[in-house]
């Protein structure tokens, strides 16, 4: 691999061509230390842990930054950073007890502060987190000795332990106060497997190990540094170029073409890992401001003319699943069975009914704009999607965008009230581990702005609020419920989609954890 030096040149005379050829030269590699190529479909939105919400993001904030907790193998909270916790009583005050002699990238102590001010950050004005209310309705944060932190709740919140374990609440080192507009963009100091290099926006994140690293609850074996030296993770949109450059040796980790992994697994030269418990979740998501879908015999004519089943098994084969329930398998609440009896079976004389209703016919189809983020040969699934919707009489125009760009024009879209305009709908997608996302997605003000409702509202605080398992388990089928019968949250699919992962014959050791959280602390470059 060049040089750090070489990196910060070509960003800084803009020559990303040649530096692109330069990291993909071929590395030497060995058992131990080596740098490994991770090519994705695309960048990260921000080393900030509190300024995005893609999981591009969230993959790599794993490797920089520490959470209190860890999922294990299965998907279930273990200690980590925190080696223990406490409730109070009622429920309203947790006591977090950390590891001793755990640092910071730039070698200051990582502690309670740290954690403080994380939280802080997250909850005040000028830098609060897209997804602050995942946190929940955290009072106070106080620090009584710099190994124990005290956490004070406004009032009870079932999901804040896992919460801890999840990429959204990693902890930033309180000396990133000090970087100014610079953190985030070209600073990111945790105290994760891996230290912050460069990142040369929409091309490159390089990263190299952090030698005083220990691993205290990762799903792992290795429990010191990694064995890497070097993790690259580059920016390289047409997956036919990725799967060559794996084929060469320029890459070592890749999301394969789809429509080519029977063939790799054939030739048997690449060896092909899907991510499974992946707790994501793809649906339908309708602007319900106005017309056409604020009616909801609009939404439900979508919903009938979508054959999602036939869909999936046409773009993905067996590498994604029916998904009927607003939160995804493996994540408490998913019930199939349940959610299926509220869903919209695929009927395209019903959804023809429907828009009869409105006033649309063949000569009068309805007009709208589909929007769908790039990757994973989602361009291919909405062709077909918007094959389905036509032979009903829904025209709908398809606008492909980068995931960042497509959530502020969802938002952009709720917020317009003009009705002279159509309103959109959007193939959206959210990965979580609790059903806690159904408050980020629809409690007022909601993530979008969209569908919100103060009967909606008050039901989604009864999910967070309900502490015993069956009790909550009842609240959030309410909410599913409500959701579906509305026609407010439509599932798709659940992916394996495009985690699927072609890797090297030598590289050893990649483990794809629960809620894709990608692990490279084993990897060794044979």
């Amino acid at each position: 691999m060049k040089s750090r030096s070489h990196i910060a040149r070509c960003a800084a005379l803009g020559v990303h061509a040649a530096c692109a050829a330069a990291l993909l030269a071929p590395v030497p590699s060995s058992a131990d230390g080596g740098t490994l190529v991770w090519a994705r479909y695309d960048d990260i939105d921000s080393l900030d842990p509190h300024r995005a919400t893609s999981t591009l993001s969230m993959q790599v904030w794993d490797q920089i930054y520490e959470t209190l907790l860890s999922f294990d193998e299965a998907g279930n909270v273990q200690p980590h950073i925190a080696k223990s916790w406490s409730v109070s009583d009622d429920g309203l005050e947790y006591t977090l007890s950390l590891q001793n002699g755990v640092t910071c990238h730039d070698g200051t102590p990582f502690d309670g502060n740290d954690v403080k001010f994380t939280i802080d950050r997250a909850f005040h004005p000028d830098t609060a987190s897209l997804t602050k209310t995942a946190w929940g309705p955290i009072e106070s944060v106080s620090v009584p000795d710099p190994l124990t932190v005290k956490v004070k709740m406004a009032s009870r919140f079932g999901a804040f332990i896992p919460f801890l374990a999840d990429s959204f609440s990693s902890i930033v080192c309180d000396s990133d106060a000090n970087m100014g507009d610079d953190f985030g963009s070209s600073v990111a100091v945790g105290a994760g497997p891996f230290k912050l290099v460069n990142w040369v926006k929409g091309d490159v994140v390089e990263m190299e190990k952090n030698a005083s690293y220990r691993n205290f609850g990762r799903p792992v074996e290795n429990m010191g540094a990694p064995h890497i030296d070097r993790l690259v993770v580059k920016t390289v949109p047409e997956s036919q170029t990725r799967l060559a450059a794996l084929r060469t040796g320029e890459v070592h980790v890749a999301e394969p073409p789809f429509d080519d992994i029977p063939a790799i697994k054939e030739k048997g030269d690449l060896n092909i890992t899907v991510a499974s418990n992946t707790g994501q979740n793809v649906f339908w998501e309708f602007t319900i401001s106005r017309p056409p879908f604020n009616d909801i015999r609009a939404r439900q004519a979508v919903a009938h003319a979508t054959d999602a089943e036939l869909a999936i098994d046409i773009i993905y084969g067996g590498l994604s699943e029916r998904e009927w329930c607003p939160i995804s398998r493996g994540v408490f609440g998913n019930d199939q069975d349940f959610c299926k009896q509220y869903g919209y079976e695929y009927n395209p004389d019903r959804a023809r009914e429907l828009l009869a209703e409105l006033g649309y016919g063949p000569d009068n189809p309805l007009e709208t704009t589909m929007y769908v983020w790039t990757g994973g040969n989602r361009h291919k699934l909405a062709e077909i999607f918007q094959n389905q919707l036509a032979q009903v009489g829904i025209n709908a125009k398809i606008e492909i965008m980068d995931i960042g760009t497509m959530n502020a024009r969802v938002r952009q879209q709720n917020e317009t009230t003009d009705e002279s305009t159509p309103g959109t709908f959007d193939m959206m997608t959210w990965g979580w581990y609790d059903p806690d996302i159904l408050y980020a997605l629809w409690h007022s003000p909601g993530a979008y702005a969209g569908y919100q409702t103060p009967e909606l509202d008050a039901m989604l605080e009864k999910t967070r609020t309900t502490i015993d398992p069956d009790e909550r388990l009842k609240a959030v089928q309410d909410v599913v419920k409500h959701l579906m019968e509305n026609a407010v949250h439509v599932g798709l699919y659940t992916p394996g989609w495009e985690w699927v992962f072609a890797t090297r014959p030598e590289v050893q050791g990649l483990k794809i954890g629960a809620f894709l959280h990608p692990h490279f602390h084993d990897v060794k470059l044979q």
